[in-house]
């Protein structure tokens, strides 16, 4: 069955960006995984392994409060974040999927 619009698919490197933009927007207080979740139009689940594979690479921090864990850009987050977002910048200028 085919669909009459053309359906986009996100790639694995534009889900973790989104992810680091949110937490970035969200500075030092940080982002509570359903919040991430909604913004970035990702499953509970996607969400958390997204953000799972940030903190192993240093990328984002979980830090718990008394009711809720949040995650935090690390330094190293938003300089890889910035760089990235270079990179799909140019890969948008001669026409590369991501």
């Amino acid at each position: 069955m085919a669909l009459s619009t053309k359906q986009q698919y996100r790639s694995e490197l534009g889900m973790i960006s989104e992810v680091l933009q949110i937490t970035m927007d969200c500075g030092m207080q940080g982002a509570i995984i359903s919040s991430i979740a909604r913004r970035a139009n990702l499953s509970h689940y996607t969400a958390m392994e997204k953000c799972q594979k940030l903190i192993e690479f240093g990328l984002i921090e979980s830090r718990m409060d008394k009711k809720s864990r949040s995650f935090v850009i690390t330094e190293k987050g938003i300089k890889f974040h910035q760089e990235m977002q270079k990179f799909l910048e140019i890969a948008q200028d001669i026409k590369i999927r991501y």
